[in-house]
């Protein structure tokens, strides 16, 4: 069993993110390509996007920290911290509206 603190990783991410051009940072906690299940903190600073990408799988996004948008099929959906965004099975994007860390969740569909 592993324990740690996604607070504290998102801080941690967020400074990095600060420091990037691209405004971003992320970091896989658990899972990951050759599993079906993965979870990754992701983290944008304040106007910065996740560019518009296909959905894996199912999957969600729960919010650490700030305020999100994601963007999908002409829709909006706002989060702020402490909400759970359902991501629907279609193209979408997120847009950080302020400094935010999000912890996305993704089952691959086989």
């Amino acid at each position: 069993m592993h324990k740690f603190s996604l607070d504290a990783l998102a801080r941690e991410l967020l400074k990095l993110a600060t420091g990037s051009p691209q405004g971003r940072s992320a970091k896989t906690v658990y899972g990951g390509h050759e599993h079906v299940l993965r979870q990754s903190i992701l983290t944008l600073t304040s106007g910065n996007t996740l560019a518009e990408h296909e959905n894996p799988g199912e999957a969600a996004l729960f919010v650490l920290r700030g305020r999100v948008r994601l963007h999908a099929a002409g829709i909006s959906w706002e989060g702020r911290h402490g909400d759970l965004i359902v991501i629907p099975q279609s193209r979408h994007r997120v847009e950080a509206l302020e400094d935010s860390a999000v912890l996305l969740t993704v089952a691959k569909i086989r």
